[in-house]
């Protein structure tokens, strides 16, 4: 087996703290928007130079880089082993995140220091060609990972072609051995979130009713406490009524049951839905398959959109069968994978079409095909909370906002509901915890 972080010495030392200081300026605009501090300018510098110490560095400090990255990214995803009763398995589960991302940095570098002394074709020019196409690799599944995330909340765009002239304009910067190229970068900044709110957004944020909650885990599987579950969401809907609004979102699986077994909730919704457009998340039955659905209540009709693309591990296994039941047995109690559905759904809401999105699909790329105008997704962060996850979250919707000009509504459990414009999110009115927690 290769040795990735074979060194010795001090070239050690200095190696290790070129990729932490590296993975601490890749990650400042992540943990800057989790204390709600946010500055473009400062975030524009720590992404450019984070990007110019890595292309101008080793493989090994690669392997350093990616590890960290993977580690101050994405730690989190190992925070639901503790609802499954192995919270034991937290720091492996975290090791090999970011085992995993150092083993593919260090390939990268591996490969184009291969291919330049081969085929005398730069290794920063291939370094650069990674990076760009970085955020469609996958592993596992999760594609959480992309680069020109850093860009966000930054004065530069987060296109593409944009992250292309950067990359450029770095890579010119160490080829060249003059950082005046640097200015081709002017060419890559845009005002962040230069278009105004129109009023016809404004409108449709008044009458929209995006509910948080605070229901854990726990409570959620809790039988005992469904029933004040479903007296909370007629509540919050009758309150919704009496205001005025036109639509009010419920996150997801706020009923953690198949509601479509539930004629007689069912029938309660639909006739609350002749005065209020609902959205609400629940489970769904589609025969003996197990689905994890928006279920949208308007004009006493109803309609059900199915998840599209399921959490790797949590919701379906990404593994080989006989490894995947395996490990359901082991871990899972032998619980059947959910089931996704073979295309997006889109509903009409008031002459507007809305894209449904469940969670973890709301940060694919697939989800947006078609560049909808309008997205409302339903979260439960309640599995990764508290961790910087909800923030990750926020920043890739404002990503995906931003790219295709999506107007995003969002209702969380576990966190705040925001909507997300122009690539800026916008928090509901402050909403008391007390009486939205079980």
């Amino acid at each position: 087996m290769v040795n990735i972080f074979k060194t010795s010495g001090n070239i050690t030392t200095f190696e290790l703290t070129r990729g932490f200081v590296i993975s601490i300026l890749a990650s400042m605009y992540l943990y800057l928007a989790w204390l709600d501090i946010s500055y473009p300018w400062l975030n524009s510098i720590s992404a450019l130079v984070a990007i110019y110490l890595l292309l101008g560095s080793s493989r090994r400090v690669w392997a350093y880089s990616g590890l960290f990255i993977g580690l101050f990214w994405f730690w989190w995803i190992s925070m639901s082993f503790r609802l499954y009763g192995f919270a034991w398995a937290t720091p492996i589960g975290i090791l090999l995140t970011a085992s995993t991302y150092s083993l593919l940095f260090w390939l990268a570098a591996f490969i184009s220091d291969r291919v330049e002394s081969r085929y005398h074709i730069p290794s920063l020019l291939l370094k650069i060609i990674f990076l760009l196409i970085a955020s469609y690799i996958h592993p596992f599944g999760f594609d959480w990972f992309k680069p020109e995330l850093m860009f966000v909340e930054s004065y530069i765009g987060v296109e593409k072609w944009r992250f292309a002239i950067v990359l450029s304009a770095i890579g010119l910067a160490i080829y060249r051995e003059k950082p005046a190229y640097f200015i081709f970068i002017v060419f890559a900044f845009s005002p962040m979130g230069g278009e105004k709110i129109s009023k016809e957004q404004m409108e449709l944020i008044d009458k929209t009713e995006l509910v948080s909650t605070y229901i854990s885990i726990e409570d959620k599987q809790d039988i005992s406490t469904h029933l004040s579950t479903t007296n909370l969401t007629k509540y919050k809907i009758d309150e919704a009524i009496r205001a005025g609004k036109e639509i009010i979102v419920f996150p997801e699986s706020i009923l953690p049951i198949f509601l479509n077994k539930e004629l007689g909730l069912l029938k309660q919704y639909r006739e609350l839905s002749h005065y209020i457009t609902i959205v609400i998340g629940a489970l769904h039955l589609d025969e003996s398959v197990p689905k994890n659905s928006a279920y949208i209540f308007k004009d006493r009709k109803l309609k059900i959109a199915d998840k599209v693309i399921l959490v790797p591990f949590g919701e379906s296994n990404p593994l080989p069968d006989w490894m995947g039941k395996l490990v359901n047995k082991i871990f899972y109690d032998s619980a059947v994978d959910y089931q996704a559905s073979d295309k997006v759904s889109d509903y009409t809401i008031n002459g507007r079409t809305y894209r449904s999105a469940i969670c973890y699909e709301a940060c694919s790329e697939k989800l947006y095909d078609g560049e909808p105008k309008y997205m409302i997704v339903l979260s439960n962060n309640g599995w990764f909370t508290p961790s910087i996850e909800p923030t990750m979250q926020r920043l890739l919707l404002q990503y995906y906002s931003r790219k295709y000009g999506t107007t995003i509504f969002h209702s969380i459990n576990g966190s705040s509901s925001y909507i997300i414009i122009n690539g800026r999110p916008i928090l509901k009115r402050s909403q008391s915890r007390d009486n939205l927690m079980i």
